[in-house]
């Protein structure tokens, strides 16, 4: 785990556990409170089914945190990471980003990607100063009733520190 994740203390006690069947309903509604395009309760129950890595944060009995990581041969996509608006900006996103990334280096996973709204700044800044760095963008359309442009949504890689030695050296 990158020292940063480690060393930093959540200013909300949260406790993590896997998302679970009983948890959609809630979570699809923060979902739809907090994005432009959100998942819809099936894509959640879908990637449930599908066996992908999913958590929630609970906080004073609520959940103010999800999400949920895919895993591939060497890799792992992070596909959405939600934190409830009203505890933003307390090292919440961070500590989840971190138990995600520990988990993908536990299984193996040289690399991750995720890919972000354009318009999200604080979580591109998130993800920058945890070692992503951008390789691709890509178009998306505006959502169907919903404020927003088309535009170009940023899909960004980070390397295992081990791997991004291996790969500077060349033995990659």
């Amino acid at each position: 785990m990158n020292a940063t994740l480690a060393r930093e203390a959540l200013a909300v006690p949260v406790l993590w556990r896997p998302l679970s069947d009983s948890d959609i309903e809630t979570v699809a509604a923060l979902e739809r409170a907090a994005h432009v395009a959100p998942w819809t309760e099936g894509n959640f129950r879908d990637a449930l089914a599908a066996g992908y890595a999913m958590q929630v944060g609970v906080a004073d009995g609520a959940i103010v945190a999800y999400g949920v990581l895919l895993f591939a041969p060497g890799e792992a996509q992070l596909l959405n990471l939600t934190v409830a608006p009203e505890v933003r900006r307390q090292g919440i996103g961070r500590a989840l980003l971190g138990r995600f990334l520990a988990d993908a280096g536990a299984r193996g996973a040289e690399q991750c990607f995720l890919e972000v709204r354009v318009s999200n700044i604080p979580a591109i800044q998130l993800y920058a100063r945890e070692g992503f760095v951008p390789v691709a963008r890509r178009k998306v359309r505006a959502a169907a009733g919903r404020a927003g442009k088309a535009g170009r949504a940023p899909t960004m890689r980070r390397f295992e520190e081990r791997w991004q030695r291996r790969r500077d050296e060349g033995n990659l």
